[in-house]
C-alpha cells in the first residue's frame, strides 16, 4: 500500500501512520524525519536545507520535494509506504504525482483524519512536559500527579510555546487555508477517505483499517 495521511496539528496522523506501518511492515515518512536524516547524513539537498533551517526560514518546496523524490527510491518503499502530512498544498501534490509518474507508481489512498477544533485545541493546548526528564503529560488525559510538577523528578512541568493557544489557533487556521484545496485535489481523483479521529487510538486504528479494506482488494 502506498497511503498519504491529511490532518490537522494534533489529529493523531502520526500515531496512526507509525501503528499501521508496523503492522503491514510499511515504511513512514514525514518530512521532519527526512529532513533530519539528510542534514545529518549532509547530503547536497540536506545542507540546503540545513541553512534554511539555521535561519529559522521554511525549507523551500522544492527542496522538501527533491527529499521526498530520493527517500521514494529507496529499495524499502517498495513493500509500501505511508507519507505522514505531506504533501501539504496542491503545488506539492501536483509534484508527488510527478515523482510518482517518474515510478510508474501511484497513490492507493489519501486519508483525512477529521477532528473538530475545540478538540484539537483541548489536546495541544493541555499538552506538558518536563524540561529536565522529558517525560510527557497531558492536563486532561495523563495528568501528574501534583499539578504542575514532574512525576519522576519533581520538576516544574512546563508549555510548549508551539501549544499556546494562540498559536494552535495560527497553526490551525494555516493548515485549513493550506489543505481545503489538497482535500479537494485527492477527492476529484476519488481516492480520498475521511476518518472521525475523535475517540481512543484503538477506535480510529479499527476505522482505519476498514477504510483500507478496500486497498488491499485494489478497490479505488
Amino acid at each position: 500500500m502506498r497511503l498519504i495521511f491529511l490532518g490537522p496539528p494534533g489529529a493523531g496522523k502520526g500515531t496512526q501512520a507509525q501503528r499501521l506501518a508496523e503492522r503491514y511492515s510499511l515504511v513512514k515518512i514525514s518530512t521532519g524525519d527526512i529532513l533530519r536524516d539528510a542534514v545529518s547524513r549532509k547530503t547536497p539537498l540536506g545542507l540546503t536545507a540545513k541553512s534554511f533551517m539555521d535561519q529559522g526560514s521554511l525549507v523551500p518546496d522544492d527542496v522538501v520535494i527533491g527529499l521526498i523524490r530520493e527517500r521514494l527510491k529507496d529499495s524499502d518503499c517498495r513493500s509500501g509506504y505511508v507519507l505522514d502530512g505531506f504533501p501539504r498544498t496542491v503545488p506539492q501534490a501536483e509534484a508527488l504525482s510527478k515523482i510518482l509518474e517518474e515510478q510508474k507508481t501511484t497513490i492507493d489512498r489519501a486519508i483525512s483524519f477529521e477532528v473538530p477544533e475545540q478538540d484539537l485545541i483541548r489536546r495541544l493546548t493541555g499538552r506538558r512536559s518536563c524540561p529536565a526528564c522529558k517525560r510527557a503529560y497531558h492536563l486532561d488525559f495523563q495528568p501528574p500527579q501534583q499539578p504542575d510538577r514532574c512525576d519522576v523528578c519533581g520538576e516544574r512541568l512546563i508549555q510548549r510555546k508551539d501549544d499556546r493557544e494562540e498559536t494552535v489557533k495560527n497553526r490551525l487556521r494555516v493548515y485549513a487555508q493550506e489543505t481545503t484545496p489538497l482535500l479537494k485535489y485527492y477527492d476529484e481523483q476519488k481516492i480520498l477517505s475521511k476518518i472521525d479521529g475523535r475517540g481512543s487510538i484503538d477506535s480510529v486504528m479499527n476505522h482505519l483499517l476498514e477504510v483500507l479494506k478496500g486497498v488491499n482488494k485494489g478497490q479505488k
